[in-house]
């Protein structure tokens, strides 16, 4: 099989085609995902700023009404990962 230059130049146009193609697919896909941490970072610093001003605000005569507080919300926050959880594993037994 004698090959010539126009199937080389064929070949050559396909890859490059082939590799821009896929360049530009990952491109759009790395703008997606770094849209999504900017929207979690924003997230996670309004939470962050919230958690660092209640810690400002506790002082040695309300640290322990603001402690039994942050225990308490801790507590609901593991029984609701616990539930959401139990009703997980409830649908997928159905």
């Amino acid at each position: 099989m004698k090959t010539s230059s126009k199937f080389w130049v064929i070949v050559l146009i396909v890859v490059i085609l082939g590799f821009g193609i896929g360049i530009y697919l990952q491109d759009l896909k790395h703008q997606e995902s770094t849209e999504a941490a900017w929207k979690a970072n924003r997230f996670n610093l309004t939470r962050f700023n919230a958690i660092r001003d209640y810690n400002l605000k506790m002082n040695a005569s309300n640290w322990r009404l603001m402690r039994d507080s942050i225990e308490q919300q801790f507590d609901s926050l593991m029984i609701l990962r616990f539930r959401k959880e139990m009703d997980s594993l409830q649908a997928n037994k159905k």
